[in-house]
């Protein structure tokens, strides 16, 4: 017979919204545009936490551009808190992806242009 605790996951997946904008300048971008992205991050950082659905993980620059990252347990939810500061930056182009699951390469995900 079959225990229903060990068939059930340790935990509900961890779902993502990765947000991607193109950078002037080295690839880095310049020094307004790396502060403008620092302080948006710290605001939706702030109302993600505010609204308990999840974190605001990080950015990383590079390559002409910019990603900032985040994770909860509920893409939609979190990208929904996310997505009037994620369009506060004049950045283009600039894009969304909507992650449910961890990564993989099966994960289900959509993309939202900002």
């Amino acid at each position: 017979m079959q225990d229903k605790l060990f068939d059930s996951p340790d935990e509900t997946p961890e779902h993502s919204v990765i947000a991607r904008f193109h950078l002037g300048g080295d690839d880095f971008g310049e020094p307004d545009e790396r502060s403008l992205v620092f302080e948006v991050e710290r605001c939706i950082g702030a109302a993600v936490v505010a609204a308990g659905v999840g974190e605001v993980d990080g950015n990383e620059f590079g390559g002409g551009e910019v990603a900032i990252y985040a994770c909860g347990p509920d893409a939609k939810a979190l990208f929904q808190v996310m997505e009037p500061g994620l369009r506060m930056l004049p950045f283009r182009p600039a894009h969304a992806v909507l992650r449910y699951g961890e990564p993989g390469d099966d994960v289900a995900s959509d993309r939202v242009e900002l």
